[in-house]
């Protein structure tokens, strides 16, 4: 159903996707796919999710950010 949201474009699933990948909760641990989805709910609105991103960001090298970036960039909703 989250994921659902998600590739629906719903800020909200795109948060609690990117936590899932975060944790690895339901699907592979992805700190790429999770800084995707933070920064997708991000830009349509979600504030906790700024943080989110930022936080993960911080773990990640600057070629996974760029890569995470290139993916949000090419996202289309479902």
């Amino acid at each position: 159903m989250v994921c659902l949201a998600a590739e629906q474009g719903y800020a909200d699933g795109q948060l609690m996707l990117g936590a899932s990948y975060k944790f690895g909760e339901g699907v592979p641990q992805d700190y790429v796919q999770a800084h995707m989805w933070f920064n997708l709910a991000a830009a349509n609105g979600n504030v906790v999710a700024i943080e989110a991103r930022n936080r993960i960001a911080a773990s990640m090298t600057p070629e996974q950010i760029a890569e995470a970036q290139k993916l949000a960039r090419k996202w289309k909703p479902k």
